[in-house]
C-alpha cells in the first residue's frame, strides 16, 4: 500500500500547468537492417543517440528488441519540426535502415526512468 499523500484536484491542476511539449519518436526497422554491413551504420546511429542524449536533446532513449516492427522509442526535448531535421540526418535513416514516426506530446519536466 502506498504511503503517498492523496492526489488532490488542485495538485493535478498545478502539475498539468507545468507540462511542456516534447516529441515522441517511434523507430521502425526496414528490411535493409538484415543486409551485410549495416551493423556499422547502426553503431553510428547509436553513437549519435549518445551524443544527442549528452546534449539534452534526446533525454530518453529506449532500444526495443522484442522482434516487433518497433526497434526504438525516444523522447526529444525539441519540437516535431526540429526532431524531423535531426532524424533526417540520422545515418540509419539516411541509409534506409530505419523509418520513423513523430508525435507531439506533453510531459512533466524532470520525469525520468528510475535508475
Amino acid at each position: 500500500m502506498s504511503t503517498a499523500a492523496a492526489i488532490t484536484d488542485e495538485y493535478m491542476q498545478e502539475m498539468i500547468g507545468k507540462t511542456r511539449h516534447y516529441t515522441i519518436l517511434i523507430l521502425h526497422p526496414t528490411d535493409r537492417i538484415r543486409e551485410p554491413g549495416t551493423h556499422r551504420i547502426v553503431w553510428e546511429h547509436g553513437r549519435r543517440n549518445f551524443q544527442l542524449r549528452a546534449e539534452g536533446v534526446l533525454p530518453i532513449v529506449c532500444p526495443v528488441s522484442d522482434g516487433s516492427d518497433v526497434c526504438g522509442l525516444g523522447i526529444f526535448s525539441v519540437g516535431v519540426e526540429e526532431t524531423k531535421k535531426i532524424m533526417d540526418g540520422d545515418p540509419g535513416v539516411q541509409a534506409g535502415i530505419f523509418t520513423y514516426e513523430l508525435h507531439d506530446c506533453r510531459g512533466f519536466p524532470g520525469s525520468a526512468l528510475p535508475s
